[in-house]
């Protein structure tokens, strides 16, 4: 059932960016539009069961995965009442939401467990991580104004910013460059330190993930015999027959 509806996901979301094609919407436009109602239909009908399933109704529907469900369906009943005409605009709107659609993935996927416990247990070290980045960019553009001025395109505090934040994060767009030896410097000293910064929240995350996946190992731990490595809905030791 998982793995069907993950298929029935990513399809419904190629034919939504298919249908963004020119091109493609022009020859398949007819085909694109069944295949589209032909998902809508099923997430429909999902989407109900999981409400008569469910032994709090409101409480699933007012959920996160409730609401991304609810999305999933939402937009394209709606888009019934913009056809053509003045509100075409909207209609290309509501279109464009049903690629939410793959947010529903997360809820399939058995490992996602682990990723939001890491991130939960990562959330303080990221914040600092966060706080200190944002101090640093607006350090560095507060000075970068101060050195350059309005005549090298540094015209306030919050463009000098902007700019530092482009720099620091290694993206380095050009519209904004330093022209004085000391603003040269500071660039330099700032792209140095974007790379050593985007490999702390990789650090972090990934050590989170690590214990995140031992505590769920050792959740799976024989009391018996002590064998780790049961799957995820074993209900019994594969060796002993304790019950886990």
């Amino acid at each position: 059932m998982d793995a069907g509806l993950i298929v029935v996901i990513l399809l419904s979301v190629a034919v939504v960016m298919l249908d963004s094609v020119a091109s493609v919407g022009a020859r398949y436009g007819r085909l694109l539009r069944a295949a589209e109602w032909s998902f809508t239909v099923l997430f429909t009908v999902e989407y109900v069961l999981r409400l008569w399933t469910s032994r709090r109704p409101l409480r699933y529907a007012t959920s996160f995965y409730g609401l991304v469900d609810l999305l999933a369906v939402l937009p394209s009943y709606l888009a019934i009442l913009y056809p053509a005409g003045r509100y075409f605009v909207a209609f290309r709107v509501l279109r464009v939401l049903r690629v939410f659609r793959i947010l529903k993935l997360a809820h399939y996927v058995q490992e996602a467990a682990v990723l939001s416990a890491a991130m939960r247990a990562s959330r303080q070290k990221i914040t600092v991580f966060v706080t200190t980045v944002l101090t640093t960019v607006v350090v560095v553009g507060s000075l970068m104004y101060l050195i350059e001025g309005a005549d090298a395109g540094f015209t306030s505090i919050p463009t000098s910013i902007y700019w530092a934040i482009v720099t620091l994060t290694t993206v380095g767009y050009g519209d904004i460059a330093p022209q004085t030896a000391l603003g040269k410097l500071l660039a330099s000293a700032l792209m140095v330190l974007g790379y050593g910064i985007i490999a702390v929240p990789t650090g972090i995350v990934t050590l989170e993930l690590d214990r995140a996946a031992r505590r769920r190992d050792d959740a799976r731990l024989c009391p018996g015999c002590g064998v780790q490595g049961h799957e995820p809905d074993a209900r019994y030791c594969r060796y002993c027959g304790t019950e886990l």
